[in-house]
């Protein structure tokens, strides 16, 4: 199981009351939300190995260099060295520290690579693995790794993260109109505003998709485009024409890494605290309680299991 911790965390710190505070009164509702996700998580999918994927660079410039406004609306300091630092709501910045924290003395490993997203450190664990993954993230773009062949599935919050909706190919054929490796050039052509990717001009998600269903991929597309007797409408092809340059890039800035460098980590789920003197302060400096003692146990759980 690889989660999308900042997607997570995000949809925790908006699930949860910020009501939900440390001793002091420092918000702890994503800090506690996630911690609860986690022990749910674990209970009901029982995995047999958990990572928790890092962005240890939420907008990379080799990513910026090919689309400028990628994730520029996001960015809240520019800084000519090193990353940007990107736009989070002021009381989510401090718990964000204290998860990464909380996560390492539980012993669930944390995983980055420097110049690379959370969505590329997941494409390359998938890439890797030699059974089944789940993918826990409320990102779209993962939905690019759905793989029936290779038991690869999404498992996407709905509410918070209350609900998960599953991402097989069934259901994203029956969302979406394309397969997992389709869904990328989906995207790319749809656009995207939360990202920054402008898409196609007058090229939704349903032309799209049947785009993709008549010409089969990117290359067909644009294949069709430059063959006056295709079936492609002038004004779409207008359109894609107007487009080359975008589209010669955004291919690279959408597709997840499958390759990426990482650290040597270990993934097995821990059955108790890697550090339990550590586990016990974060757990009484920030009031994590139930939320804690919940993972704890369900990890103690599985482990007698």
């Amino acid at each position: 199981m690889l989660l999308d911790t900042a997607s997570l965390y995000f949809r925790a710190y908006y699930g949860v009351p910020d009501s939900v505070r440390a001793p002091d009164g420092t918000p702890v509702n994503a800090v506690r939300g996630l911690l609860d996700f986690i022990a749910r998580l674990v209970r009901e999918h029982q995995p047999s190995a958990l990572v928790a994927c890092m962005d240890f660079d939420w907008r990379p410039q080799w990513r910026v260099e090919l689309i400028p406004t990628y994730k520029a609306h996001r960015v809240a300091e520019e800084r000519p060295e090193g990353a940007d630092a990107e736009e989070v709501p002021d009381t989510l910045s401090p718990q964000i520290p204290v998860i990464d924290e909380v996560l390492d003395a539980v012993g669930i490993a944390r995983v980055g690579a420097d110049g690379y997203e959370a969505d590329d450190i997941i494409g390359t664990l998938t890439a890797r693995a030699g059974g089944p993954v789940d993918i826990v993230t409320g990102d779209r773009d993962l939905l690019q790794l759905v793989d029936d062949a290779r038991g690869v599935r999404v498992l996407y919050p709905v509410k918070g993260v209350g609900t998960l909706h599953t991402y097989d190919a069934g259901a994203l054929r029956e969302k979406y109109g394309v397969d997992g490796s389709g869904y990328a050039d989906l995207a790319l052509l749809r656009g995207d505003p939360s990202d920054g990717l402008p898409g196609v001009p007058g090229i939704g998600e349903k032309t799209a998709a049947k785009l993709l269903a008549a010409h089969g991929d990117l290359p067909g597309i644009l294949a069709a485009a430059d063959d006056p007797v295709s079936k492609i409408t002038p004004a779409q092809r207008k359109r894609l024409h107007e487009a080359r340059a975008y589209l010669a890039v955004a291919p690279e800035v959408v597709r997840v890494a499958s390759d990426v460098q990482l650290p040597a980590f270990d993934d097995a789920l821990p059955a108790g605290p890697r550090d339990p003197e550590a586990v016990a302060r974060l757990g009484e400096r920030w009031g994590l309680g139930g939320s804690l003692e919940r993972l704890l146990t369900v990890l103690a759980e599985r482990a007698e299991s």
